[in-house]
Formats: structure tokens, sequence, C-alpha cells
């Protein structure tokens, strides 16, 4: 199953602010963790933006691997090579452990930059950044698979 990510942090190299997988289907995943002291940007155009009560990270793994557990199989597709981090380093539970999830494969993609493009509804939050990825994604591969 092809999930779609895409995450928000507290400034580039900063901690997992919040995290969203959205399925084929477009059924999703969407969690947000405490960030206590975000950095001026975040403050001003994530936070407000996270319709969302941030939850504990060991709530946030727990829900995380019960959504991953519906699937045999995951292609995580992310636009962000620092989504796929804060994603695999979610994943870790103490040193040696990560939480039980189907087996894994990872893809990093960037629109071209012919054709349209589909803006988020609501830019930086993650769940629907998630969403405008997968429809950038199925737009353009609709458009590889009919010659354009």
């Amino acid at each position: 199953m092809k999930l779609f990510l895409d995450c928000e942090f507290n400034g580039f190299g900063g901690s997992l602010i919040s995290l969203a997988l959205v399925d084929e289907n477009g059924k999703a995943f969407y969690e947000a963790l405490h960030c206590r002291t975000p950095v001026s940007w975040v403050k001003q155009y994530v936070m407000p933006r996270l319709n969302k009560i941030p939850i504990s990270l060991d709530e946030f793994q727990k829900r995380l691997a019960k959504f991953l557990m519906n699937y045999n199989e995951i292609h995580v597709i992310a636009d962000w090579p620092e989504d796929i981090s804060l994603l695999l380093n979610v994943l870790i539970i103490r040193p040696g452990y990560h939480l039980p999830i189907p087996p894994l494969t990872l893809e990093l993609w960037k629109l071209p930059a012919i054709g349209a493009f589909t803006e988020s509804e609501l830019p930086h939050n993650a769940l629907y950044d998630a969403i405008s990825l997968s429809i950038n994604y199925y737009e353009w591969e609709r458009g590889v698979q009919e010659g354009i």
C-alpha cells in the first residue's frame, strides 16, 4: 500500500511536531506531539494550523503502530528527506527496538517542474500537505501512463 508522508518539525533539523500518512484510499493517520519552544517561524505558521491536540510520544507511537499494522506491506512516499528521517526516528522505541510494522520501502519523490500542481488546502499542516502530495503524485502518474 502506498502511504504519502508529510511532517512538520521545529525548524530544519528540529524535533517532530506532527506527522501524517495518507493511503491510496484516503485513510489517514495524523497526530501531533508537544512543541514547548517552537522557533518563531513555526510558532507563526505551523502551530496555529495543527488542528490537533498534541499527545505523548508513547501514545503517538502506539497509534502509529496500530495504523501501520492495517497493511501487509507499505511503500512510503515523501517529497522531503527530513520527513523520511523523522518517520524512521519515531519508529524507534528505545535502543535496539522499533515499532512492530509490516515490510517498509521508501521513495523520495519530487513533482517534476512541468505540469499543474495542486496546492495544499492548509499549507504547513501535515495532513493537508500529505493529501496534496498524494493528489499530485497520482495526477503525475496518470500523465505518465497517458504519455502526457
